[in-house]
C-alpha cells in the first residue's frame, strides 16, 4: 500500500515534530507516534481559505486506509496552514469549524457513512467527527491558545481516530495514559484544564479548539445537507 502524501520536508512539519519532541510537551501518544514514524503532516497555506481542503482530505482518507491495513496504538494525521499567526481564540474557533465542515461536506460529496458508532450531532454527548466512516477526535493548535499545550506557532489540526482509543482501553492502558498526560498537561500550564472530560460525559465538540467556552456554547458544525450553520 503506498504511504499516505506527507510534506515531512516542509519548514512547519519539522517545527511541529520537534515541539513535540520538547521534553515539556504533554501528550505522551503524540510522541509515541512521531518515535514510531506513525504521524503524517500536510502543509497547506491558510487556515481561514478553502484551497487546502480537497488536499488535505484526500491525505487523511490515505491516512485511514493505511491505519487500517497496518494498526498500531499510536497513529496522528496533522494538517499545518502556514498563516495566518495572529487569530484571537474566537478567530481559531470560526477557522476551524470552518476547515472541518469543509471536510465533512467533501466526506459526504462521495458518499461516505458517518462512523455507526458515533453520533454526528455535536450536542450529543457521544458526537465525534467522521471521515471514511472513522471516527475521530481533533485538537486545535494556534499561536493565541489560552493553554501552552495548544500553542503552535502556527494553526494546526491534530487527527486522532477514536479506533485507538479504543484498542488502548482494551488493553487496559488508556485511564494510566490519561492521567499521565493530564498531569503534564496541569505542571506545563500551572492548573488544570476545565474542558477536559471523557468521551460520553459532554460533547466532545467542546475540546476540539483549547478555547474554554460556556455551558450554552453552540457547535456551529452541521450535517452535510442539513442547511446552514451559525459560526460562534
Amino acid at each position: 500500500m503506498a504511504i499516505p502524501p506527507s510534506d515531512d520536508a516542509h519548514p512547519l512539519a519539522k517545527n511541529l515534530k520537534d515541539w513535540i519532541r520538547a521534553a515539556d510537551f504533554p501528550c505522551i501518544g503524540a510522541k509515541a507516534a512521531l518515535a514510531q514514524r506513525r504521524m503524517t503532516v500536510v502543509v497547506v497555506p491558510d487556515i481561514q481559505e478553502a484551497g487546502g481542503d480537497q488536499r488535505i482530505h484526500a491525505a487523511l482518507l490515505a491516512f485511514i486506509a493505511r491505519a487500517k491495513y497496518d494498526p498500531a496504538s499510536f497513529q496522528t494525521f496533522a494538517a499545518v496552514f502556514e498563516r495566518p499567526g495572529d487569530l484571537s481564540e474566537k478567530q481559531f474557533v470560526r477557522a476551524l469549524w470552518a476547515r472541518i465542515q469543509s471536510f465533512a461536506d467533501l466526506d459526504a460529496s462521495i458518499g461516505l457513512s458517518w462512523d455507526r458508532r458515533v453520533s454526528a450531532d455535536p450536542s450529543n454527548p457521544h458526537f465525534s467527527l467522521s471521515f471514511a466512516g472513522e471516527a475521530f477526535f481533533v485538537v486545535g493548535l494556534h499561536p493565541g491558545a489560552s493553554r501552552p499545550a495548544r500553542r503552535f506557532r502556527t494553526p494546526a489540526l491534530i487527527f486522532n481516530m477514536h479506533a485507538q482509543f479504543e484498542r488502548l482501553r482494551a488493553e487496559d492502558r488508556y485511564e494510566g495514559l490519561r492521567a499521565s498526560i493530564l498531569k503534564r498537561d496541569e505542571r506545563l500550564a500551572g492548573c488544570a484544564n476545565p474542558m477536559l472530560q471523557r468521551f460520553g460525559e459532554n460533547s466532545e465538540a467542546r475540546q476540539y479548539s483549547g478555547r474554554v467556552v460556556k455551558e450554552d456554547w453552540q457547535c456551529p458544525f452541521r450535517q452535510a445537507g442539513e442547511g446552514e450553520a451559525v459560526a460562534e
